[in-house]
C-alpha cells in the first residue's frame, strides 16, 4: 500500500526499493501507523475482527454488550509490578492485565510507537478503553507518534460511548531538535484536545511519575478527568527531583562546603515537599491516594458511578482539533 510505487520513486528520485519495504504490512505497522493490526496468517487475521468485534458497540447510539465479569489472574499480582526504584522500568501492560476482567487485554497498533499502549479490556463486563505511558520505551515520554496514537484512540472511544482509563507514568514529552521541529507542540497537542472534548467517563490512575505538560496531558483533572487516583510512589511535579533542586537551589548548592552532599539534602526536601501525590490531593487535582491493591476496586466503582455521565455541549457543527 502505497502513494507512489517503487517504479515511480526510481523514475523520479532514482531511489530503488522493493514494494514489501515501501508500503508493506510490517511497514504500515510499525513506521507509518497506517495499519491497526499485524497478522501473520489470514486467519490470525480474522480471529482478531472477532475479537475486536466483541468490544465495539454495534454504532455510536448504543455501548458495547456486557459479558460475564471475571477476576484478574493471580499471576498479574499489582503489588509487585512498579519497582520501588523510579528508574527502573516495568511492563505496563502487566498493570492493566493486572486490574482488567481475566486478565484479557487486546492492544491496538502494538508495534507502532510503543512507548504508549493502547487498547481494550473489560472492567465488571463492561468494555473499557486503555492509554498507558510504556516506560519499557523511551520511558514512556510523549512524541509525535505517540501522541497521535493515543489522540485517535481518544476520540474513537468518546465516539463509541466506551469510557477511558488513563495509566500515567512519564517524565514528559521527548525533548530534542527532531522532535521541534517534527511538530511536537501540535501533535502533541492533539492529546489534549481529545481528552479535553472527550465527554465518555474519565479516570486516570498515576502509578509513578507525572511531570511537566506530560502530567497535564494524560487525563488530568485539569483536562475535566472524572476521577483521578495516585498511588503512594506518584510524582507530581513539573520535573525530577533531581532536576528541580539544581534549578531551585543551584546557588546553595554552589556555594555550600560540601556541594554534593548538599544537593542531596536539597533533592531529598524536594522529594518530601513536592515530588508526591499528597500535594496535588490536598489541591484536589487527585481525588485519593490509593495503594495499588485498591486500583482494580476504586475503579470499577468510579465506571460504575460515571455509567451514565451526561454533558451538554454548546451548539457547533464540529471542534477545530490541531490537525
Amino acid at each position: 500500500m502505497f502513494i507512489t510505487g517503487p517504479e515511480v520513486i526510481k523514475t523520479v528520485l532514482g531511489e530503488e526499493i522493493s514494494m514489501e519495504d515501501l508500503g508493506g504490512a510490517r511497514v504500515h505497522s510499525e513506521i507509518t501507523g497506517n495499519a491497526h493490526f499485524f497478522a501473520l496468517s489470514e486467519e490470525e487475521c480474522f480471529e482478531q475482527i472477532k475479537k475486536l468485534i466483541t468490544f465495539i458497540p454495534w454504532n455510536n447510539s448504543q455501548k458495547a454488550r456486557n459479558f460475564e465479569p471475571g477476576e484478574p489472574k493471580p499471576e498479574y499480582n499489582i503489588n509487585k509490578i512498579v519497582p520501588e526504584d523510579p528508574t527502573l522500568p516495568y511492563d505496563v501492560k502487566d498493570v492493566i492485565r493486572a486490574v482488567v476482567d481475566n486478565s484479557d487485554f487486546f492492544e491496538i497498533m502494538e508495534l507502532y510507537a510503543k512507548n504508549i499502549v493502547i487498547g481494550f479490556g473489560r472492567m465488571g463486563g463492561r468494555t473499557t478503553g486503555f492509554v498507558a505511558n510504556q516506560p519499557l520505551e523511551m520511558a514512556g515520554v510523549l512524541d509525535v507518534d505517540s501522541s497521535d496514537k493515543a489522540a485517535r484512540f481518544i476520540r474513537y472511544c468518546d465516539a463509541f460511548n466506551i469510557p477511558i482509563i488513563t495509566l500515567v507514568d512519564l517524565p514528559g514529552y521527548l525533548p530534542g531538535v527532531d522532535q521541534e521541529h517534527a511538530g511536537v507542540i501540535r501533535h502533541g497537542a492533539k492529546v489534549l484536545y481529545a481528552y479535553s472534548e472527550a465527554t465518555v467517563p474519565k479516570l486516570t490512575v498515576i502509578l509513578r511519575k507525572a511531570y511537566g505538560g506530560g502530567y497535564i496531558a494524560m487525563s488530568s483533572r485539569h483536562l475535566r478527568a472524572d476521577f483521578v487516583f495516585a498511588w503512594p510512589s506518584a510524582e507530581i511535579a513539573v520535573m525530577g527531583p533531581e532536576g528541580a533542586a539544581n534549578i531551585i537551589f543551584r546557588k546553595e548548592i554552589m556555594t555550600a562546603a560540601d556541594p554534593d552532599g548538599m544537593r542531596k539534602q536539597k533533592v531529598d526536601e524536594y522529594k518530601t515537599k513536592f515530588a508526591n501525590p499528597y500535594v496535588a490531593a490536598s489541591r484536589g487535582y487527585v481525588d485519593a491516594v490509593i495503594v495499588p491493591s485498591e486500583t482494580r476496586k476504586f475503579l470499577m466503582h468510579s465506571i460504575e458511578v460515571s455509567e451514565n455521565k451526561d454533558v451538554t455541549m454548546p451548539y457547533k457543527k464540529h471542534g477545530l482539533p490541531p490537525f
